[in-house]
């Protein structure tokens, strides 16, 4: 697997790659396992733009992924490893000796043909779902719970993996791809592995039309704006706006705090994620 650099034979091929996806098995998804995905233009049902410079962009399906790893006990097949246009990993397909079909994360080095198990007492390699408590600590993991049955929420994303570094009690200790050290519940179940396709950060669209193949429209800067349309629009030429960044309604767009702070899951944040604008961690 790798990049795949154009020659620049127009202004638009020159700054553009492509992942060449040679790991990949299949073009044809398992049709029982899609479904139909309605566009909204980031609009909401009273039909305003609630997430602005959204729309078009080529038609999607989207495939059912287990994230809940919870078919314990049964043997499954590495069958294909797909592309996903709706996440930036790959899934692969697993046929399970009872017969049915389930999507997975890939993890990186999987290939078809494997055997993959779920459950407590499953062997601890690479694409195996348990719970934190049966994976030996150092092991990369990622599809990870935050509550037991709830399916991974965690480190999701191509090229990622999280690291388990204590256990203590009903707890483990678990150090995110942010920086972030946090505590989950033991029952909480992850997967084995880091994740596949982890040249995806290295791609370079090159141009703005492969940006609305993705559905994203060009994004305009507020003081381009006029008054009436944003609160940094208007002066002569372009100005700094005398006031901090903002939305069209005066949201502050830099700075404020966004977590809930009625979330329980904040008291188990041991270090805060690494602050990447000064290079070091936020405590």
């Amino acid at each position: 697997m790798g990049i795949r650099v154009y020659k620049p034979t127009s202004a638009g091929r020159r700054n553009s790659s492509v992942n060449d996806y040679a790991d990949l098995t299949t073009t044809k998804p398992e049709k029982s396992l899609c479904r139909r995905i309605k566009k909204t233009g980031g609009r909401n049902h009273h039909g305003v733009i609630t997430a602005r410079f959204r729309g078009g962009g080529a038609r999607k399906i989207y495939r059912i992924i287990d994230f809940k790893r919870n078919k314990d006990g049964v043997s499954a097949k590495v069958a294909t490893i797909e592309y996903d246009p709706n996440r930036n990993c790959f899934i692969s397909l697993l046929h399970y000796a009872d017969g049915e079909k389930r999507y997975i994360l890939t993890p990186q080095g999987v290939k078809p043909g494997d055997r993959l198990e779920s459950g407590l007492s499953c062997e601890p390699k690479i694409g195996n779902a348990m719970p934190l408590e049966a994976i030996p600590a150092g092991m990369e993991i990622h599809n990870i719970e935050m509550t037991a049955g709830q399916g991974g929420k965690l480190v999701r994303g191509a090229g990622n993996a999280a690291r388990i570094v204590a256990k203590e009690g009903d707890w483990v200790t678990i150090i995110l791809p942010s920086g972030e050290m946090r505590m989950l519940r033991k029952e909480c179940r992850a997967t084995i592995g880091r994740l596949s396709n982890p040249d995806h950060q290295n791609v370079r669209i090159g141009k703005a039309g492969r940006k609305r193949h993705m559905g994203r429209k060009p994004h305009v800067s507020g003081n381009a704006m006029n008054p009436v349309d944003h609160p940094l629009g208007g002066g002569e030429g372009h100005r700094g706006g005398g006031r901090h960044p903002c939305s069209p309604t005066g949201v502050l767009a830099k700075g404020g705090k966004t977590r809930n702070p009625r979330n329980t899951s904040n008291k188990r944040i041991i270090r805060r994620r690494k602050n990447k604008r000064q290079g070091q961690l936020v405590l």
